[in-house]
């Protein structure tokens, strides 16, 4: 038995760790179950779970080559029980395929953006300190927030403001960006942050926040193809879920809940015409949800994290084989 002191832990909470353990214990309690962590991050719902389940083995993934070498040592002295993947979670099956998985017992979705990105300065996701517009998850591929922003048409730039940030003033905001642009070319946030605001009419600016924020939201989802990742990421998961296994998922926007909700209740509805005296196994449901809706964090799960104030978590259980 290794005699090794465990890595310090990173100084964050965990978002509803306790109520995710809790959804996934009775899937994944009993000896040889496999648990896939499609967001690792900086370890802590991975830590969890190889600890409160000393005999689960964990799969864990992410497309951060940092967070994989901060988790890496975090989990370390859990030995062959966790294997760690530099990969994005739509790439899951594949992920599981190469280490010979056909079914796991859990899967577990933290989607958003990580505690480690968001204090990282230099990562740009955070609109109230001044860093290079970046905001890519993995910096060793794709475009930039700055390159988004610099090279998109008007029309683009509209389109992504208003779908991804839900923003009622994207073509403003875009016509600005457009404008200022051609002065200097955008390289880091104070500039972006001080544009938007001063687009957006003065009352508006006076509720609901940093008017920033929607604005960076649609370049993050943008830069990171996240709802086009997740599209593929969630059927992908739960057609390697066993029959009895449970997928948690917590989702920080309205379009990232939206999207799981329209998948786990498709799952749980009889595709059966109405009126059917028998209906054949086929036809019926193949998930069972285990939330009414989507469950808030409590007062005290806020308090403990305050980034748990917008979270929505769903759960759900595969009750049946489905063919194809």
């Amino acid at each position: 038995m290794s005699t090794a002191s465990p890595a310090p832990a990173p100084k964050h909470v965990p978002v509803m760790l306790q109520r995710c353990m809790d959804a996934l214990a009775p899937a994944i309690s009993a000896p040889g179950a496999v648990v896939v962590d499609a967001t690792l991050g900086l370890g802590g719902h991975s830590e969890a779970l190889l600890t409160q389940f000393p005999e689960v083995r964990l799969v864990a993934v992410d497309r951060d080559p940092a967070a994989l070498k901060l988790s890496g040592e975090r989990l370390a002295r859990f030995g062959e029980r966790a294997t760690l993947v530099h990969a994005v979670y739509d790439e899951i099956p594949q992920v599981l395929d190469d280490l010979g998985i056909a079914r796991v017992q859990g899967v577990l979705f933290d989607l958003g953006v990580s505690s480690m990105q968001l204090d990282e300065a230099d990562r740009g996701f955070a609109y109230a300190q001044d860093a290079p517009l970046d905001m890519r998850m993995d910096q060793t591929r794709g475009l930039s927030a700055a390159e988004v922003l610099n090279t998109y048409s008007h029309g683009d730039l509209a389109r992504i403001l208003k779908v991804y940030g839900e923003e009622r003033f994207a073509g403003k905001i875009a016509s600005v960006i457009v404008r200022e642009r051609e002065k200097e070319p955008f390289t880091t946030s104070a500039r972006l942050v001080e544009l938007v605001r001063n687009a957006i009419p003065a009352a508006t600016r006076r509720t609901g926040g940093n008017p920033a924020k929607r604005t960076f939201q649609a370049l993050r989802i943008e830069v990171n193809g996240e709802l086009e990742v997740l599209d593929r990421a969630v059927p992908g998961a739960l057609s390697r879920l066993a029959v009895g296994g449970r997928i948690v998922v917590m989702s920080y926007q309205s379009l990232e809940d939206r999207l799981v909700k329209q998948y786990l209740q498709a799952g749980a509805t009889s595709t059966a015409p109405p009126g059917l005296p028998f209906v054949p196994e086929e036809l019926q449901p193949w998930l069972k949800l285990h939330t009414r809706g989507a469950e808030l964090a409590t007062e005290a799960e806020i308090e403990e994290n305050r980034r748990a104030a917008p979270v929505r978590l769903r759960v759900a259980e595969r009750i049946r084989e489905t063919r194809g």
